[in-house]
């Protein structure tokens, strides 16, 4: 163990910045990682606000942050794919290698699967973490640190479009612009959609998803998403319809936007129960799908953003100082709308 400076969530509405002991030797097969840029997520705010997530319970002082990119600076015995000055992004998952899920391919719904920021695993929100290399990725030349802290955010957006099978000229429909959503929406123009339609109730929101070229705005304050998308597609009715928003609401017509033999894909996630219209869902043979995080996703969504077709510098609001990390979760919090990402960087 060493004494680091970290940001700690001491216990609900509490922060602080101080020294915290944490695990920094380098074993066999691991690296030790100078953290360069950390993204704020919702789950790290959701913690911070409500001191738990559904059977996750925040118990004793934890580190936030598991959206992360930085430097090598160690690298353990067996470690052969990364050497000391690697530039790298950080899977923050590491499943149990040995599990039925890991051994079917499916390692993110492994029960055993320790994540970082997630009740009672520390995060990264401190200058150096020792990680898994297996799950540490290259950062290619073109991609910065800041975009490197977003490969985690849109790797959730690649697993959507994954499931929803999409098929080039595809519509989809996305129910929430924040940053899943958007990302998803992002991810699904990569995957081959046409046109990707995102409804939100926040027109900032929609004005910087609306920058990404096949991006259709709705702000659903103006406009009936339903009549929207039914005129749209000539009342056929959407392709795949991403609920990203966790909105009860959303489901109330999500099976109204969608065509026969299309796909639903439940990414938010609501914070209780919601009533699910199986009888349309049936006549229309929809096929229902779900994302929890990720799986073999990152060095897709690695390759797409150095390639050039996918650009996510646009999402980053304002980026932090480490000394005023307090701060940037206190201005998340707020939740203002024109904010899509908020960043800290531990070093220059």
């Amino acid at each position: 163990m060493a004494k680091v400076r970290a940001l700690v969530l001491e216990r609900q509405h509490q922060l602080a910045l101080r020294d915290i002991d944490l695990p920094m030797e380098v074993g066999p097969r691991q690296v030790k990682v100078a953290i360069h840029t950390v993204g704020v997520c919702g789950s790290d705010v959701h913690y911070y606000t409500h001191g738990r997530i559904g059977r996750f319970v925040v118990e004793e002082p934890m580190v936030l942050g598991h959206e992360a990119a930085g430097t090598v600076v160690e690298v353990g015995a067996g470690v052969s794919h990364l050497k000391v000055g690697d530039r790298v992004c950080m899977e923050p998952g590491i499943p149990d290698a040995n599990s039925r899920a890991s051994r079917l391919g499916l390692y993110n719904v492994d029960p055993a699967v320790t994540f970082w920021a997630t009740p009672p695993v520390h995060g990264v929100l401190t200058p150096h973490v020792v990680h898994h290399a297996a799950y540490t990725y290259r950062l290619p030349g073109n991609v910065s640190f800041a975009e490197g802290a977003m490969v985690e955010p849109f790797a959730v957006g690649m697993q959507a479009a994954a499931k929803a099978r999409i098929a080039p000229g595809d519509t989809a429909v996305v129910l929430g612009a924040g940053p899943i959503g958007t990302m998803v929406a992002i991810a699904a123009l990569a995957g081959g959609c046409a046109r990707a339609i995102v409804a939100d109730l926040a027109q900032p929101k929609l004005d910087i998803a609306a920058k990404y070229q096949g991006v259709v705005p709705v702000n659903i304050r103006e406009a009936n998403l339903v009549e929207k998308v039914a005129r749209l597609t000539d009342g056929w009715g959407a392709d795949v319809v991403f609920e990203c928003s966790g909105s009860a609401k959303a489901w109330e017509t999500v099976f109204d936007l969608l065509r026969p033999g299309g796909a639903i894909v439940a990414v938010g996630l609501p914070v209780a129960p919601v009533p699910v219209d199986i009888s349309t869902a049936t006549t229309k043979e929809a096929r229902i799908e779900s994302v929890f995080r990720y799986a073999h996703q990152y060095e897709r969504a690695i390759a797409l953003m150095a390639s050039g077709r996918v650009d996510l510098k646009p999402l980053i609001s304002e980026t932090f100082a480490f000394e005023d990390a307090i701060r940037a979760f206190d201005r998340a919090v707020e939740a203002r709308p024109s904010d899509v990402k908020l960043q800290i960087r531990l070093e220059e």
